[in-house]
C-alpha cells in the first residue's frame, strides 16, 4: 500500500461530505410526506392531457432561506 501524506484529511472530508449528503437526501425524501414540502402555495403545477409540468418555486425559496440561515450560523463559529 502506498503511503501518501496529506490524503487522510481529504479522505475524512469526502466521507463527511458523503454522510452529510445522505442525511440531507433522506430528509428531503421524507420531508415531503411529513411537512407538505412540494405542495406549498406558489408551487407551479400545470397538467394538460398527457403533459404535466411541475416547478416547486415556493419550496425552492423556502429551502434556500433555511439552508442559507443554517450555513450562516455554522460559519459564525
Amino acid at each position: 500500500m502506498i503511503d501518501m501524506p496529506g490524503f487522510e484529511g481529504l479522505g475524512r472530508m469526502l466521507i463527511t461530505i458523503g454522510v452529510f449528503l445522505v442525511v440531507i437526501g433522506g430528509i428531503l425524501t421524507f420531508s415531503g410526506k411529513l411537512f407538505g414540502l412540494g405542495r406549498l402555495p406558489g408551487d407551479i403545477y400545470i397538467q394538460r392531457g398527457n403533459f404535466a409540468f411541475y416547478f416547486p418555486l415556493a419550496t425552492s425559496i423556502l429551502l434556500s432561506v433555511v439552508l442559507s440561515l443554517f450555513l450562516m450560523l455554522l460559519g459564525r463559529r
